[in-house]
Parts: structure tokens; C-alpha cells; sequence
């Protein structure tokens, strides 16, 4: 049951401070009533208007009345009054009213009219008689004017039109015609120099423009959408705001609410997740105001008996929860939840009685007596704990204790902490609250590390081609020195060298003559080679605890210095490591994956270079460093490297060598090619340490 507890003091409602005791004084409300409701009976004038009697047992005494716009219908409070209507319900076929409810309810009694249409009503007690007059025809109150037409982009990209009244009874009626937004106001006037068409594009809202036209007397106001879009629309005091929310926006902030449980059927407002309602107050108490949203919400409000006064508001297709923030805006309320009772009262009278509360808490506490504990850390560091606790550094001994000084976080000004190194323990004197939520609190941090084993694979790949030809010739001559000497020769002086230097294959052939030779020798030389390399390496280390892996030696070598005063260098042995190593840090995210800060190298000792005093190892250096999310148990190239040479080289006699088949005789070609891939994959998984024992 929804209700709105009426203080009966100040200090009883908000200073003492105990919500029991308000809800059974609630409950426990008298069920007499001062007066009686016996009778209700509706006719049609002959102007057209409806008139309702409501007969009662006493004279009539204060009552309270709305209206509301969707449905139209008008509702009447009658406090301290009881319902003998032996009908309940009296259904209307004439005139501006459909039916007539009543329903009585805590010790009060409300008369609910359903209308046909919107209308204007009127309430004259006469005696024990209570007639309500319905005029439709007057929808409108007193004339105003318009005084001001603003337009501003709200939250979430909605659009805010705002009009401004001269007076407090303008009564504007809204309505959708397609992609229009249509704001009649039958009672107000448009002055000359506000007729005129806002361009309001630029604010990348659904209102592209807004049209502000005179009809004889009335204002409209044409709001041009741009597709679909919620509306809503309320009305506070001489002002009128409309807001007009695109419809992505709109059932985003739907499916968010829908996900916490807290929504309800209906359009929403971001930020808001109360159902839509349409009210129009003119003039009504404000606790009237307050048992209407009640009714609405579910809940149960809790008023102070310093809230009072009176509101005029007119709110259309408003989150009811939207709608309670502008009543308490508007009369300079608060409100304060415990579960689905809301408490409501004056913002400084609120912010006193927490102040008070705040302050009997801190003098509770000064006075409450100290208890030691001593808790065992299982899985993280005493030390690390304790400096947690309190902003008071310990000694690496342990043992210090950090009392009498104001502490912060999770200890009282009075409490303390220390920690024993050998045991891994924590000793702790603070109030019982405190060290209860200490304990509730280490249930979180003292808990086993997720582990996580990173495994990491260097693959080395290459391939290599060679190919080479060359020839050589000469042709020599025999002749003698004279006539009785035949046997000496000599070179002529012609011959082709172009010789591999480690032929695989040699063809020679020659060709003799009387006096004459000619030898040629051809020669070619063709290797192939394919190398892969592959390295790994892997480490297991806890959630973001850095970890490295080494494999590899120390190449040492000599150099030559000169030491001290004496001119002559000295040798000395100096070292180079060739290592193949994996550093990383891992971190287990909430999702279940495993972001890696990681660097990977390998080196290899590719030659050794000639120097007076020895020789020195060249390193070939492979090496990555990074960072990458990975999937628990996913393989990904972190790195790669492709390279490709080509090399072509002729050595010829000039002109001869382009002669084309012979010229192969007198050239030298060879042709290289090499090939080297490198690729770094990594695999973390995460190791989930194992439950403990009962």
C-alpha cells in the first residue's frame, strides 16, 4: 500500500532518525472520519455543462483537486471523510463525464471523474453539498501572452523547445500530426515580433525548425521532425518546456535500463526509468502532487510537515520519476531512499538531519572500545596489506605499530595495524565495525594469483641458389729456330682465362694442327641450400609478475689496452653474449583474456671478424618487443621479417663476350640468390590454481 506520512513534528519525522518507528506510526493511523459521503448524482444543464453533487452526512470541509490530461479525467481528495456511496462506480451517458468512481483509502476518500474530453471544472461547497461543474467548452483559462520562445540541444542529443508566459494560465494542448510536433494555445497571444519560423537545424537534433504562427487570436506552435523521435512536454509556473528525443537514443536507454530490472512498459527518458504519466496540476498542494506520483510509483513516500505550498504543473507523457525531480525542484524539496520508501523534505532540512546522524556516528565510534585481531595472510604480503590499510609506512621488521596517529581508508582515527614478517601476519586493534569490514575486505584481496604460462616459438627459415660458368683457352704454335732445331715451340699469345674458382664440372676438349694447338676448357658450378632454425622458449609467472627466460653463451675475445702509466698495451678478454631470451608481464583482464608486454630475441653468432689481436665475434641480432591482447590459448605472430637477395654478375671480353653462343667463351656469369623468414609466435594460457581443501 502506497501511502504519505504527515508528520505530526518535525523532529519526529526526519531528526530521530528511525524509519520502524515512522512507517508503524503510519499504519496506525485512526480509520475514523469526520464526515460521510453518502450520495452522488450527476445531470446536464441546459448550457451544456455537467454538474456532479456529492452529498455528504457533514458540512463540507477542505478538499483538494486535479486534473489530468491523459486520460482526461478530474480527481477530488476528500480527507477525513468515509465512503457510504452504496454504487461506487456511476456510469455517465450524457455530457462531458463518462463515469463517477469513489474509493476510500486510509481514512480518506477520492472521487475520481472520467471525462469524455478535456474540460474546465469548477468546485462549490454549499452545506453538506459538493457540486462540480464541468464545462467543455472552456477548456482555456485566462488570457496570456507569449513572452519569449527559446530552443536548446539537451542530453543525449534531444531537442528543447522552452516558452515563456506572461502569466501562469496558459494551457497548451500538444498533439503529433506525422513528423510534426503540434503545440496549440487557445488562451495565449503571439506578439508581432515572435511570428516567425526558427531555424534550429544547426543543433543536430530531431527539431529541424520551428514554426511560430498567429491563428486569429491563438498561438500554434509547429515543431518539424526529422524521423522518428519520443516527445515529452511539462510545465512549471509562466513556463512550457518540450523535449524531443531521437528514437535510437530513446530505446538505447531502454535496453539499458532493461538490463538492471528497473523498467517499466512504456516510453522512456534517459536517465529515467518511471512510467510515463500526463498530469495537470493548477494550483494544488503539493503533498496532493506527492500522493498522486505515489500511487504511481509504488512506493511509499515519507513527507516532513514542513513541506507545504502549492503547485501549478502541467506534465505530459513525463517518466513519473522525472515528474517527482521537477515538483521537488520546484519547491526546493529533497528526497532520500531506503529501499522503496523515499523520504521527502526541505534540501537544508535533509542535509541537518544527515549532518546530525554523521556526527552521533563519530561520537559513537570516539567512545566505542578497541578490539585486537590478528589475521593470517595466506596468499598476499602482510607488509603490502598493512600499507594498504593506513597511510603509515612500516619498518621492514615489522612490528611497529601505527597508533595514534590519524589514520585513513579502511581504519578509524583510532585504529591501528601491524604485521608480522616471519608468519605473514597482520595485528589489528580497531573498533569491532571496522575490523569486520577489514575481514570482509581481505576476503578479496587475500585470494590465490592466477597463473599464466607464455610459450613462445622463433622460427628461422632460409633458403640459398648459386649458380656459376666460366671457360678457358689458348692456342699455341710449334716452329723451329732453324732448320736442324724443329722441336722448340712458343705461345702465339692468344688464350681466354675465365676459370671458376671450385668447379663442380669441367668439359675440355682440344684440337691439334701440324704446328698448331688449340685447348678449351669449360667449367660450371651450382649449389642449393635450405636452413630452418626453430627456438622454444617458454616461462610460467603469476598475473602481473614480470618473468624471463635465458639460453645462451659468453663469446670471449681479446682486446689490447694501455693500463696505468706504462705505454705498452695489454691484453685483456672480453665477453659478448649470444642468448636467446623471453621477458614478459602478463595480465589477466575480467573478460578472461591475457594482455602481454613482452620481448622476445635471439642471437647467433654469424662470423668472426680478423683483428691483430684475435679474432671478434659478428652477432646476428634478432629481437621484438611489445604489446597484445591475446585469447586464453591463442597462438599470434607478434613479429616477422622477409628477407630476399638477388645478385647478378658477368665478367666478359669486351665485344667478344656479345657475340651471341660463341660470346659464352669468352664471359665468366654467376647468379646468387638467398631467402631468410623469420616469425615470432606466442600462446599464453592461463593456469587456474587448483581449489583448496576443505
Amino acid at each position: 500500500m502506497t501511502n504519505i506520512f504527515n508528520s505530526k513534528s518535525r523532529a519526529a519525522g526526519f531528526k530521530s532518525g528511525v524509519l520502524s518507528a515512522a512507517l508503524c506510526l503510519l499504519f496506525a493511523q485512526s480509520a475514523w472520519a469526520d464526515n460521510v459521503l453518502k450520495d452522488v448524482r450527476a445531470a446536464t444543464q441546459a448550457d451544456g455543462k455537467t454538474a456532479i453533487t456529492l452529498q455528504f452526512a457533514e458540512p463540507v470541509g477542505d478538499i483538494q483537486a486535479f486534473s489530468t490530461d491523459n486520460p482526461p479525467r478530474i480527481a477530488i481528495d476528500l480527507p477525513e471523510t468515509s465512503n457510504a456511496f452504496a454504487q461506487r462506480r456511476l456510469q455517465l451517458t450524457t455530457g462531458a463525464a463518462k463515469s463517477v468512481n469513489t474509493v476510500e483509502s486510509g481514512g480518506r476518500t477520492r472521487v475520481v471523474v472520467d471525462l469524455a474530453k478535456n474540460a474546465q471544472y469548477r468546485t462549490q461547497a454549499v452545506g453538506n453539498t459538493l457540486v462540480l461543474t464541468l464545462d467543455p467548452k472552456s477548456a482555456a483559462g485566462s488570457a496570456v501572452a507569449v513572452s519569449a520562445i527559446d530552443f536548446k540541444r539537451g542530453d543525449n542529443g534531444s531537442g528543447r523547445m522552452i516558452v515563456r508566459f506572461d502569466g501562469t494560465n496558459a494551457a497548451p494542448v500538444m498533439k503529433e500530426q506525422g513528423t510534426e510536433l503540434v503545440v496549440d494555445i487557445a488562451n495565449a497571444k503571439l506578439p508581432a515580433d515572435l511570428r516567425r519560423q526558427m531555424d534550429v537545424a544547426g543543433y543536430a537534433t530531431p527539431v529541424m525548425n520551428i514554426d511560430a504562427r498567429d491563428m486569429g487570436g491563438k498561438t500554434r506552435l509547429v515543431l518539424n521532425t526529422k524521423g522518428k523521435a519520443d516527445m515529452m512536454a511539462y510545465q512549471t509556473g509562466n513556463e512550457y518546456v518540450v523535449e524531443v528525443t531521437p528514437k535510437a537514443t530513446a530505446v538505447a536507454a531502454k535496453t539499458d535500463l532493461a538490463r538492471t530490472g528497473a523498467i517499466s512498459s512504456g516510453k522512456k527518458t534517459a536517465g529515467y526509468a518511471g512510467r510515463p504519466v500526463t498530469f495537470n496540476f493548477q494550483d494544488v498542494p503539493v503533498r496532493t502532487v506527492l500522493q498522486l506520483i505515489a500511487d504511481e510509483s509504488n512506493l511509499n513516500i515519507v513527507a516532513a510537515d514542513s513541506v507545504g505550498g502549492n503547485v501549478t504543473l502541467r506534465l505530459v507523457n513525463v517518466p513519473w520519476d522525472q515528474a517527482l525531480e521537477i515538483v521537488l525542484r520546484a519547491k526546493g524539496l529533497d528526497k532520500r531512499k531506503d529501499g522503496n520508501v523515499i523520504w521527502i523534505g526541505p534540501q537544508q532540512e535533509l542535509a541537518s538531519y544527515e549532518q546530525a546522524k554523521e556526527d552521533a556516528r563519530i561520537a559513537i565510534e570516539t567512545r566505542e572500545e578497541t578490539i585486537s585481531e590478528y589475521i593470517q595472510i595466506n596468499y598476499g604480503n602482510a607488509e603490502a596489506i598493512a600499507k594498504l590499510l593506513t597511510e603509515n609506512s612500516k619498518s621492514g621488521s615489522g612490528g611497529a605499530s601505527a597508533g595514534g596517529a590519524q589514520q585513513r581508508g579502511f581504519l578509524s582515527p583510532r585504529g591501528s595495524v601491524s604485521f608480522d614478517p616471519r608468519t605473514n601476519t597482520l595485528l589489528l586493534i580497531d573498533i569491532p565495525k571496522k575490523v569486520a569490514e577489514v575481514r570482509q575486505l581481505l576476503l578479496t584481496l587475500d585470494r590465490a594469483v592466477d597463473q599464466v604460462m607464455i610459450e613462445a616459438r622463433i622460427v628461422v627459415a632460409q633458403d640459398s641458389f648459386a649458380r656459376e660458368l666460366g671457360a678457358k683457352f689458348g692456342i699455341s704454335d710449334r716452329y723451329g729456330i732453324d732448320a736442324t732445331d724443329p722441336g722448340v715451340t712458343r705461345d702465339s699469345g692468344f688464350q681466354v682465362n675465365l676459370p671458376l674458382s671450385n668447379p663442380a664440372g669441367i668439359l675440355n676438349f682440344s684440337i691439334l694442327g701440324a704446328n698448331t694447338s688449340l685447348d678449351m676448357e669449360l667449367q660450371a658450378l651450382e649449389t642449393k641450400g635450405r636452413g630452418e632454425v626453430i627456438s622454444n622458449p617458454r616461462v610460467i609467472t603469476s598475473n602481473q609478475k614480470a618473468a624471463v627466460i635465458r639460453q645462451g653463451d659468453e663469446v670471449g675475445y681479446v682486446t689490447t689496452q694501455a693500463s696505468g702509466t706504462t705505454t705498452v698495451p695489454q691484453a685483456t678478454v672480453e665477453f659478448k653474449e649470444v642468448l636467446l631470451e623471453l621477458k614478459v608481464t602478463p595480465t589477466i583482464t575480467q573478460d578472461g583474456r591475457v594482455f602481454l608486454d613482452l620481448g622476445v630475441k635471439k642471437d647467433e653468432i654469424k662470423d668472426f671478424l680478423s683483428t691483430p689481436t684475435g679474432d671478434v665475434p659478428q652477432i646476428q641480432k634478432r629481437e621484438v618487443s611489445t604489446a597484445v591482447l591475446v585469447d586464453d590459448g591463442q597462438t599470434v605472430v607478434i613479429g616477422g621479417v622477409y628477407e630476399f637477395k638477388n645478385r647478378d654478375d658477368v665478367s666478359k671480353v669486351p665485344f667478344l663476350g656479345d657475340i651471341p653462343f660463341l660470346g659464352a667463351l669468352f664471359k665468366k656469369s654467376s647468379k646468387d640468390m638467398e631467402k631468410a623468414e623469420l616469425l615470432i609466435f606466442v600462446t599464453p594460457r592461463i593456469l587456474k590454481p587448483a581449489p583448496r581443501p576443505n
